[in-house]
């Protein structure tokens, strides 16, 4: 009789973990996705060159607004902005190196009919910013690219997580899904700092946008 009562007891452990197995793998499954939405920071980084003498010609656009920082809401209404925006400007500029442009191999400017990445995420900031994004949750973001090359693209901080505006394509995409390395941002707090999305953080420090 105890011999069968014990198997009775392993028999209902047994289906109760194979129960219990699918719903905490679904919580750890959930939590990642989760945790995914948004682009992981590791601590400061120093600023691409090409940022910090923008910032000497610019500085108001560069300063840090002491606001709370918090990730916009992302409605019907700025996810159309946000479409508008990255359309309007992928159409209007022109990509052209630096070295065509300026003759210099790096140089971060608001573009008027050419430019390259970093000049792409200039304007499109600066428009979102105009129909009421807020500037901490408009983030200057380099990346590499599929190839290893260096590439800048804009990353928009929103409660539905990180997405990516690019001038490569129109399609809006969330950070995790454009098949870039991440290397380092803008910081939420301030814009003047940056952060690495990688931890080799020092190594990241040496890459910036060129195309």
């Amino acid at each position: 009789m105890r011999g069968k009562m014990t198997r009775i007891m392993l028999a209902t452990m047994l289906v109760g973990m194979s129960l219990a197995m699918p719903a905490r793998a679904q919580i750890k499954a959930n939590y990642k996705q989760a945790n995914s939405l948004y682009a992981r920071t590791y601590g400061k980084t120093l600023p691409p060159i090409g940022y910090v003498e923008f910032c000497a010609r610019h500085e108001s656009d560069c300063r840090s607004l002491g606001a709370s920082v918090r990730a916009i809401r992302l409605d019907p209404a700025r996810w159309d902005l946000l479409m508008q925006v990255n359309g309007f400007v992928n159409a209007k500029i022109r990509p052209v190196t630096d070295m065509k442009l300026y003759g210099r191999p790096e140089v971060w400017e608001y573009p008027t009919n050419a430019g390259d990445c970093e000049d792409y995420v200039l304007l499109k900031k600066r428009y979102l910013e105009g129909l009421g994004f807020p500037a901490e949750t408009l983030l200057i973001t380099v990346v590499l690219d599929e190839a290893g090359a260096g590439h800048a693209v804009l990353m928009v901080h929103t409660d539905s997580g990180d997405f990516v505006l690019d001038n490569r394509r129109d399609r809006i995409l969330p950070w995790y899904k454009t098949g870039y390395r991440f290397l380092k941002r803008q910081s939420l707090k301030n814009p003047t700092h940056w952060v690495s999305l990688t931890r080799k953080g020092r190594r990241a420090a040496r890459f910036f946008g060129k195309n």
